[in-house]
């Protein structure tokens, strides 16, 4: 992506608060700060990470399944028998086996045995699957999908913080301004007012006069303490925003446009837009979670290899070890229906991902066609209201003169004096509308990338953690550091 350059706005540094110094803060460092610092856009970040863990969870698919199970414990058998003997006819009878057969005594006469074991097993199995009806390869295909679209969102949220960096910065500048404009026609009113008590004294105007003065120094007032409180409020969105509070900023120029025109505009927001990228990967996920539905209506084919070892599992001292290699296969017939549902889900949410592609499209190309359109007002207006100051620069001149000489009352110079002031506001909005507008156009399209913007940072590698767990087997540790380059 190649990268915006600010577009020069002549006035805008004469306008604006602009505080130089090298202890100055600009635009480019809040960016940086808040690329770097941003609680959003580092949760953003985690939570691609996460994300990226679905392709090595989907790959598994793919790899043997070992298994090791074990045993042992203690066993006590008691064998219980009894002696008989048994007579020519087929009968039996108890005997005491130590007795005379001609006089011994005939009874029953039992023998207890006893065995005691320490009955020991282990096996260990191993399942490597063959074919699963094609759910690991869909599998992986959707989580790869799964990442790229999450990519998307995160440059989607990259842009969200740099715009909102850019709104908290401008938004100080402005109120900062509007602020000392007010402090400038409270300081003037005052004066006004000084000098209309003194004319009122020596007869020159009437009560009528001192009243509307002594108003419009009060609404003065009130105008300047309502924009202090803006300050303060856009103070800590700032602070919100960025990590730090603002220091001394220095007003910024507008950028360069990524397009010409709103015809370009339009064209490069409904394939460039992070929402619209998020979009199309998610309908290709969609499609793939068909394929991973049907996966269970199709046959399972897999191969399990086993060795075992049983020790004193009948008798003491004794062992018994083997093996075994099984070629399995399983062919689901019916399931109850479930797995038929599944797959007719798994095509509406499809339908619906295509859907929402048109809509992700849509909106994407109304947000360049306003942001353009903004922009090209706030030019307009920037031109348009500095002829206004002009005009009422002269204009409250001439009301002053003419007061002087009685053709004119306190209230028409109050007026003139309001009327330039608010031009004056208005111009600074208009300037802060226009700086605001450009890197709303460059959002729009999807040029408000740190990249894009060349700030001075390390910038997030999207694809070091992916990489650093996509063919990982086994592992524990945290690779996320890893995602800087």
């Amino acid at each position: 992506m190649s990268m915006l350059i600010p577009r020069a706005a002549p006035g805008l540094l004469a306008i604006l608060l602009a505080m130089g110094g090298a202890e100055a803060q600009t635009l480019q460092d809040a960016l940086a700060a808040a690329y770097s610092n941003n609680t959003t856009l580092l949760a953003a970040r985690a939570q691609l990470r996460a994300v990226d863990e679905n392709v090595p969870q989907a790959l598994a698919g793919w790899r043997p399944q070992i298994v090791l199970q074990g045993s042992i414990g203690a066993a006590d058998q008691r064998l219980r028998s009894q002696a008989q003997s048994f007579r020519p006819d087929g009968s039996f009878f108890f005997r005491d086996p130590t007795a005379n057969l001609s006089g011994g005594t005939v009874g029953p006469i039992s023998t207890t045995i006893r065995q005691e074991r320490s009955p020991a097993a282990a096996t260990a199995t191993v399942t490597q699957p063959i074919f699963r009806g094609g759910r690991t390869v869909a599998s992986v295909r959707r989580a790869e999908n799964q990442v790229l679209a999450q990519r998307a969102r995160l440059y989607g949220t990259e842009q969200t913080v740099m715009s909102d960096t850019t709104n908290a910065y401008i938004s100080v500048i402005r109120f900062q301004e509007e602020v000392r404009l007010n402090i400038n026609n409270e300081q003037v009113l005052t004066r006004q007012l000084q000098a209309t008590n003194e004319r009122f004294r020596v007869g020159e105007i009437t009560r009528t006069d001192v009243a509307q003065a002594e108003s419009r120094l009060a609404g003065a007032r009130a105008a300047r303490s309502q924009a202090e409180g803006q300050l303060q409020t856009a103070r800590a969105t700032f602070q919100r925003v960025v990590g730090s509070p603002p220091e001394r900023l220095v007003a910024p120029q507008p950028l360069r446009p990524p397009v010409t025109n709103q015809d370009q505009a339009r064209e490069l927001a409904s394939r460039n837009n992070p929402s619209v990228v998020a979009a199309l990967f998610d309908e290709a996920s969609a499609r793939d979670n068909i394929n991973i539905q049907m996966s269970t209506l199709l046959p399972q084919v897999s191969v399990t290899s086993q060795a075992f070892r049983n020790d004193n599992a009948g008798a003491p001292h004794t062992r018994q070890t083997g093996g075994q290699v099984t070629a399995n296969l399983s062919v689901p017939l019916y399931q109850g229906g479930q797995e038929f549902s599944l797959v007719r889900q798994a095509r509406q949410q499809a339908q619906q991902a295509r859907s929402l592609v048109d809509d992700a499209r849509a909106v994407a190309v109304q947000q360049a066609v306003s942001s353009w359109e903004q922009l090209r007002t706030t030019r307009a207006q920037v031109e348009s209201v500095r002829a206004q100051i002009r005009a009422a620069e002269i204009a409250l001149d001439g009301v002053q003169r003419e007061a002087i000489v009685g053709s004119r009352t306190t209230l028409d110079v109050l007026n003139a004096e309001q009327e330039l002031l608010n031009a004056r506001v208005s111009l600074v909005r208009a300037l802060a509308d226009n700086v605001v507008g450009s890197y709303n156009v460059a959002s729009a399209v999807g040029r408000l990338t740190a990249q894009d913007l060349g700030l001075p940072v390390e910038y997030y590698d999207m694809r070091q953690y992916y990489n650093s767990v996509r063919d990982r087997w086994v592992g524990l540790g945290d690779y996320s550091q890893s995602a800087r380059r």
